[in-house]
């Protein structure tokens, strides 16, 4: 078989190139000057060519309110993307206020403070006090464990069937 050098340069190779190139250069130009050559190129279209939306149209011009109303009840609707009128709601959503942390059971709250401070107690250890001893790491993880089942034992054991999880 003859293989050729994977070292040396095949020129053949960028002549080919050329000629193709040529010949893909020569035929795009004569479609160019065919049937088609009076339409605009591709590069030269706008959006307004295609505009599904009616999104190139221009904008109305705006009104004073009273005659907004009268062009609703005329039947006349503003064109856009918001081509609709928000119901003027009297009442507004307002939160009720979060229960007082004065009225906490104090045990729950203690392995709250047990459950979040645990992890953040290690970590400043780890970070300021490296030479603590053992029996205080244990106890900081002790606390946390003892926190968390705690915390997970006081769950309801069951569900009720009449909530659904949403709360207004």
């Amino acid at each position: 078989m003859n293989r050729p050098d994977p070292n040396s340069a095949d020129q053949s190779a960028n002549k080919d190139d050329d000629a193709v190139w040529q010949d893909l250069v020569a035929r795009l130009e004569a479609t160019q000057s065919g049937p088609e050559a009076g339409r605009q190129p591709e590069s030269a279209r706008t959006f307004k060519d295609f505009d599904p939306l009616g999104l190139s149209a221009p904008a109305p011009e705006p009104v004073p309110d009273a005659s907004v109303r009268a062009d609703a009840e005329a039947g006349i609707r503003p064109s856009g993307p918001r081509d609709f009128e928000v119901e003027d709601e009297d009442h507004a959503f307002i939160p009720e206020d979060p229960p007082s942390l004065a009225g906490t059971e104090p045990l729950v709250m203690l392995a709250w403070v047990g459950a979040v401070g645990g992890p953040i107690a290690l970590l400043f250890t780890a970070m300021f006090w490296r030479s603590a001893p053992l029996t205080a790491i244990l106890g900081i993880v002790a606390i946390f464990v003892a926190s968390v089942v705690y915390l997970i034992m006081r769950l309801p054991q069951e569900k009720n069937e009449d909530d659904d999880g949403a709360r207004l």
